[in-house]
């Protein structure tokens, strides 16, 4: 049975997920300060993104997300392990992209994967310390009337 204090854990962990979602969905970049700590590590190399700390990921997608039209991160699944002030996570994505293509048709990229993170918490607050990527599966499919 789940202590009070594991259930806010779980809770607050699953809205940091939520929030980081909806910095990358916006494009708010200088939110993703309160998502992750100073010093984390993000890989996003398996579905062909960057590698890097949080200075050159913020960089990476300001520079990135924009060339695409719609996106979203659905995220799910969460498995969390709560430790004291660590916790680890395996999260499922679906994160459908629109690209423009020629003569301006665009294409649904549909991307699947898990986000392998290490949280801790700073401050009272929970931040992800290191984020992984693991690859499912990438799609490219022609949007109706794309053809």
């Amino acid at each position: 049975m789940l202590s009070l204090q594991e259930i806010s854990d779980r809770i607050e962990i699953e809205d940091l997920m939520v929030r980081y979602s909806h910095a990358v969905d916006t494009q708010q970049w200088d939110l993703l300060d309160d998502v992750f700590t100073a010093d984390a590590h993000i890989d996003y190399s398996a579905m062909g993104g960057a590698s890097g700390g949080l200075p050159e990921i913020k960089k990476f997608l300001a520079t990135v997300m924009p060339n695409f039209p719609a996106f979203q991160h659905l995220i799910s699944n969460s498995s969390i392990a709560v430790d004291g002030d660590t916790a680890t996570g395996r999260t499922m994505c679906h994160n459908p992209m629109l690209l423009d293509g020629a003569e301006g048709r665009q294409n649904l990229m549909l991307c699947g994967l898990w986000y392998l993170d290490t949280f801790t918490r700073v401050d009272g607050a929970w931040r992800i310390a290191r984020r992984v990527e693991e690859k499912s599966y990438m799609f490219l499919a022609a949007t109706p009337g794309s053809q």
